[in-house]
């Protein structure tokens, strides 16, 4: 097997940061920083130049990776040769791409005076932004089988280059690893700008899936949809009119992971975000979710996790 046929897991930034640095590269591209901000495990966000990753050798090596986190990039100048899951683009100044969570992506070449920003963050950090707002499955580019970038004109570029450059500075000056809230909204002002002009923008023509990847697709937004009452496998197969078998099959073949790991993670985002947005109590939620008891419903967050659900909230109650 090649080496570049080995698909690097990247569950961490400790992760990226060993795949992609070197002690001698800094492990910082912004001038205001001396060191990478880790958020003592509530969540990190962190950001990029182009230009700064661009001189790191590692990048270019071409690398196929499945980060557990997400990743925004936007290009201002040069061009980006990109695998993202199994169709390969070539994005250019004025183009800004997602990498969803889980995502198989595979760098195949940047160009010479390649300029933007890359923006990586976790499920966690993103839970912290605001009270009552909408999931990171719900926007579009995010979702399995759509299209995961969008063309900006340029005072689309302009704006979401300076929103880019605000957030960065916020995360740089900030004082505390809890006086983030405007770092916080930045990255969702992003995001929802981002949806606007998506939607915006969006053609008729759908985009194009094997039958197996519209079965995943379907699958996971199934999943996103009714995974307060359906738990089980078996119960999606059915209303997908496939074998339990055959649909775990071709999620593994897809993606590299089990149906029941996207029915598990669904679940745990799903308290994961009640947890942190609303005071509801463990009970509460358990009821919401259908479980028949608050005791099932922590000890699955403690096996998915690794934190009792009053663990898990107090490590990241908001001050």
């Amino acid at each position: 097997m090649k080496n570049e046929d080995i698909i690097k897991e990247i569950q961490t930034l400790d992760d990226f940061k060993s795949l992609y640095f070197t002690d001698q590269d800094g492990h910082s591209s912004c001038e205001e920083c001396c060191t990478l901000a880790h958020q003592n495990g509530a969540g990190f966000l962190e950001v990029f130049t182009l230009e700064y990753l661009a001189q790191l050798p590692a990048f270019g090596e071409g690398k196929q990776t499945r980060k557990q986190f997400y990743t925004l990039v936007l290009i201002t100048e040069g061009q980006v040769e990109e695998t993202i899951g199994y169709t390969k683009y070539i994005f250019t100044a004025g183009n800004m791409y997602f990498v969803g969570e889980n995502q198989l992506h595979h760098i195949q070449q940047w160009s010479e005076g390649v300029k933007g920003f890359m923006c990586l963050f976790d499920a966690d950090y993103f839970l912290l932004c605001l009270k009552h707002q909408i999931k990171l499955n719900s926007f579009p580019f995010f979702q399995f089988g759509q299209s995961p970038f969008i063309e900006l004109s340029e005072r689309e570029v302009v704006m979401m280059e300076h929103l880019f450059w605000k957030l960065n500075s916020e995360k740089c000056h900030k004082q505390t690893f809890n006086d983030d809230l405007l770092v916080r909204m930045f990255l969702n002002i992003i995001l929802l700008e981002a949806e606007r002009i998506y939607n915006h923008k969006r053609v008729e023509t759908p985009f194009v899936l094997s039958r197996k990847e519209q079965l995943v697709a379907r699958f996971q937004l199934l999943v996103n949809q009714k995974i307060q009452t359906v738990k089980q496998v078996n119960e999606y197969a059915a209303a997908l009119h496939v074998h339990p078998h055959y649909l775990n099959d071709v999620v593994k073949e897809i993606t590299g992971n089990s149906a029941s790991y996207f029915i598990h993670k669904q679940l745990v985002d799903e308290i994961k975000s009640r947890l942190i947005q609303t005071s509801d109590t463990v009970a509460m939620i358990a009821g919401d979710l259908n479980f028949s008891e608050e005791s099932y419903l922590g000890r699955f967050f403690k096996k998915q996790v690794g934190l009792t659900p009053i663990q898990y909230r107090k490590k990241h109650k908001q001050h």
